[in-house]
């Protein structure tokens, strides 16, 4: 079963689980699921779930951090989720979430009225003064 460890500091113990035995628990008399690399036992909750207890069984015995976060949880339903928490899950099965893509910009906020302004406004004019040249070369044929 989970493995626990000793604060430094006194506090109360973590009890650590792999993502293993976090999988043994997918069915209804006991669902278990990681939110953030901690872990909680939702059992209690299935029937509770305003969006119905199918919704849990879906991510039952595995990581649900991502399906928590997209569905954009208030913080009454993220304090509620701490009465669930049995424990943590082990350093070797968490995910690194600082490995996001990260989107880097180069150019500078000063140089970015030209390119989005002036450049349009520049091809306008050139596409107008061509339709001007097509039209006069029509009504005046050589």
């Amino acid at each position: 079963m989970g493995e626990q460890t000793d604060c430094a500091d006194n506090g109360p113990e973590v009890i650590y689980f792999s993502m293993e035995e976090v999988k043994t628990h997918d069915k209804s008399k006991s669902t278990w699921l990681v939110i953030h690399d901690k872990v909680y036992d939702v059992t209690k909750f299935l029937e509770e779930h305003p969006g119905g207890e199918e919704v849990l069984f879906e991510q039952a015995g595995g990581d649900a951090t991502e399906s928590f976060e997209d569905v954009g949880h208030s913080s009454d339903a993220r304090e509620m989720l701490k009465q669930y928490f049995i424990g943590e899950l082990e350093l070797a099965d968490r995910k690194n979430e600082n490995s996001k893509d990260v989107l880097i910009t180069t150019s500078s906020s000063h140089s970015s009225w030209w390119t989005n302004w002036l450049i349009p406004a520049f091809a306008a004019g050139v596409i107008g003064l061509m339709y001007r040249l097509y039209l006069f070369e029509t009504r005046n044929p050589s």
